[in-house]
């Protein structure tokens, strides 16, 4: 018997409530590079969460696709950032010395506000800002070994910590989170094909080592993805990449043959870079200005540090 297909659908995005100008957050020292830089790469805006920690945004994004949710035989939960997938009290672990208290996990939380009460919960915290994808690439492989499952909700959320700059790699990053819903029902897109990269011995690459890195990974990322899928780049509808440098994509299409303008990552200079969830922001602002026609293929990339590199592509149903 052939393996069934795996869908996604229901996108929903939360970010961080408090909106920032570029040179407001320059002004305050949210960022060390230069205003005139971070505007040439294509950012103008970006979002922080204030008083919300990672669950709150979770819960925001999952909010308004509950009803997609109802019954989920599991959920998982992506961080990029390993402490957000904890919810504790740090200051009551000190003084208790109980380590429960540093295992309060959101995705636990998330299962009893929305009364998934059938769902596993798995978290997914070491692969940086591909997480969501990888979320989406674990669920395809749980539904095809275990349909019962039905649905499974694929959630991420993060934050960054009080003081921290919101500069990665030269992005002017965003607070937010981002979730989708996979299932066996075909609605929404097919999963036609996930693959990752790691290069471990990048664990720590500075900045300039990840942008040095970026287009000959992502090129084969890319390659490799489409070879899995027996498709070619011209057999690509719309690449839905991560909020990156706008010059990037230029660079990439040339090297790759896809067509630029049909390169859409128009969410970069209102939101930055969302961590995990600039595929999902893209896409759903795609959906709001295109009708994507049926059979459509839309290819999914992302980079994130580890050095992790991932991509789905996608074929409109």
């Amino acid at each position: 018997m052939s393996a069934p297909d795996v869908y996604v659908h229901d996108f929903a995005l939360a970010l961080g409530q408090h909106e920032h100008t570029l040179e407001e957050s320059v002004a305050t020292g949210r960022t060390h590079s230069a205003a005139q830089a971070l505007r040439e790469a294509g950012f103008r805006r970006h979002r922080t969460a204030g008083a919300e920690n990672a669950y709150d945004l979770a819960r925001r994004a999952v909010t308004p696709i509950a009803a997609a949710c109802d019954g989920a035989g599991a959920i998982i939960y992506a961080t990029c950032l390993p402490g957000n997938g904890n919810i504790g009290d740090e200051a009551r672990f000190r003084a208790t010395r109980d380590v429960k208290h540093v295992m309060d996990f959101p995705v636990s939380h998330l299962q009893a506000d929305f009364g998934l009460d059938r769902a596993a919960a798995i978290g997914l915290n070491q692969q940086a800002c591909t997480s969501m994808l990888g979320s989406m690439r674990l669920a395809k492989a749980l539904l095809r070994d275990e349909p019962e499952l039905g649905r499974i909700l694929c959630v991420s959320s993060d934050r960054f910590p009080a003081g921290a700059e919101y500069e990665q790699a030269y992005n002017l990053i965003s607070d937010g989170a981002a979730a989708c819903v996979v299932s066996l029902a075909p609605r929404g897109y097919r999963i036609v094909a996930c693959h990752q990269l790691t290069n471990g011995a990048l664990a720590q690459a500075s900045d300039d080592e990840t942008v040095g890195t970026y287009f000959s990974y992502t090129a084969r990322l890319l390659r490799e993805t489409l070879a899995k899928a027996k498709l070619e780049a011209r057999q690509i509808d719309w690449v839905v990449p991560q909020n990156t440098h706008s010059k990037a994509w230029t660079i990439l299409a040339r090297l790759l043959g896809l067509a630029e303008d049909r390169i859409f990552f128009r969410t970069i200079g209102d939101i930055g870079h969302v961590i995990s969830a600039d595929n999902v922001a893209n896409l759903m602002m795609l959906e709001r200005e295109t009708a994507i026609a049926p059979g459509a293929r839309l290819l999914l990339p992302m980079a994130g540090f580890g050095l992790n590199w991932q991509a789905v592509i996608l074929e409109k149903v």
